[in-house]
C-alpha cells in the first residue's frame, strides 16, 4: 500500500505553519489584486458597510469607519457575501481546488464525491494597511484567551488541535508583499513560557518569533491557536496599497462529538456575521456544485445569533 505523502500537514503539525510559494501564477495575483483594490476603494469610501476598524482587533466591529486621520479600516468583511462586487472572482479563488486540496491535506480529508461533502464554507475576508499609520494586533492564540492558566491552556490546545490538526484551515494569501504575520512556530503544541506569559501584549520581540514574509501569489496557511500576532504598516495617503491579503478559513463538518468544540466552533465563524446573509437566495454562488454543498454545511450551523465572541477588544 503506498503511504501518502503530507509535506504540508508535516510542516503544519512540527511548527504550527506552512509557507506555500506560488499558490497563485502572476496573472491569477495581478487578476485578484484588482477586485481587492476596488474593494478596499468601495469600503473606504463608504460604499461597503462590513470591515474592520482601527484600533479594535476583535469582534463586534463599529458600524462607521474610522476617519483616515485615526487609521480607518484594516480590513473588509464577507468578500462572498452576495452584494459584494466582484463576489464571482473572489468566490473561483476561496472554492478553487489548489486552495481546498491543501485543505484537505491539511485536515486530513480523502474525498469521495459519491459521499457527502467533508468541507464546510467558513470565512472570506481581506486584509489592508490602515491609513496613514501604523497599526499592531496584540499577541493572541485565535480562541484561546489569554488569561487561562496553564493546564487550562494545555488542555484547550489539545482539545482544539491534537497532534497539530485543526478543526479548520486557517490561511493568507499575499497579493502585495507581505511581513505582517508574526508567529512563535512550534507555540501550537505547548503552553507559554514564564516570557511569554509575563510578555507585554504589543512585545516587539519574543524568543523564537518569526516574522512570515509572503511575495505576492504566496500563501501561509496556520493552526489559528498558534502564539502570534499582526504588524500591519500603515498606507502613505496617495500612495499605492501597501497590503492586500486574502484571509480565509474552511471548516470540516461533524469534526467531533463533543457539542461544546462544536458550540466553540460556530462562535469563531458566526461571530463575523456571515451567517445573517448565507442562507439568503441570492447567495449561490454559480461557480459549481462543491461550493453549493460547502455553503450548504454552513447554513447548518445557523444564524450565528446569540453565540458571542470568542475574544474581546
Amino acid at each position: 500500500m503506498t503511504v501518502q505523502s503530507t509535506p504540508y500537514l508535516d510542516a503544519l503539525q512540527r511548527d504550527g505553519f506552512v509557507r506555500i510559494p506560488s499558490l497563485l501564477s502572476p496573472e491569477e495575483t495581478d487578476q485578484f489584486r484588482a477586485a481587492a483594490t476596488k474593494a478596499t476603494t468601495l469600503t473606504r469610501t463608504g460604499q461597503w458597510a462590513h470591515f474592520r476598524t482601527v484600533p479594535k482587533q476583535f469582534p463586534p466591529w463599529p458600524t462607521t469607519p474610522p476617519p483616515a486621520s485615526e487609521g480607518g479600516i484594516w480590513g473588509v468583511q464577507h468578500l462572498l457575501h452576495p452584494e459584494m462586487p466582484g463576489r464571482t472572482e473572489f468566490a473561483r479563488f476561496y472554492f478553487s481546488e489548489q486552495v481546498l486540496a491543501v485543505a484537505e491535506e491539511l485536515l486530513g480529508v480523502k474525498r469521495d464525491t459519491a459521499e457527502e461533502e467533508p468541507l464546510v464554507m467558513e470565512l472570506f475576508n481581506l486584509l489592508v494597511a490602515p491609513e496613514t499609520r501604523d497599526f499592531e494586533l496584540r499577541w493572541h492564540r485565535d480562541d484561546i484567551p489569554e488569561t487561562v492558566g496553564p493546564e487550562e491552556e494545555l488542555r484547550l490546545l489539545e482539545s482544539k488541535s491534537p497532534v497539530g490538526k485543526q478543526s479548520h484551515a486557517q490561511y493568507n494569501l499575499a497579493l502585495c508583499p507581505d511581513a505582517s504575520l508574526v508567529v512563535v512556530p512550534g507555540s501550537h503544541r505547548r503552553v507559554r513560557t514564564e516570557v511569554e506569559r509575563n510578555a507585554g501584549p504589543y512585545e516587539a520581540e519574543l524568543p523564537g518569533q518569526l516574522v512570515v514574509e509572503l511575495r505576492p501569489g504566496d500563501a501561509v496557511f496556520y493552526d489559528s491557536n498558534i502564539l502570534h500576532r499582526g504588524v500591519y504598516r500603515g498606507k502613505m495617503e496617495g500612495g499605492e496599497e501597501t497590503r492586500l491579503t486574502l484571509h480565509g478559513s474552511i471548516g470540516l463538518k461533524g469534526v467531533s462529538g463533543d457539542q461544546v468544540d462544536q458550540k466553540v466552533r460556530a462562535t469563531a465563524v458566526l461571530q463575523h456575521g456571515v451567517g445573517a446573509w448565507v442562507h439568503r437566495d441570492d447567495a449561490a454562488f454559480g461557480v459549481g456544485e462543491r461550493a453549493e454543498k460547502m455553503r450548504a454545511n454552513l447554513v447548518a450551523m445557523g444564524t450565528g445569533e446569540g453565540v458571542g465572541y470568542s475574544l474581546q477588544g
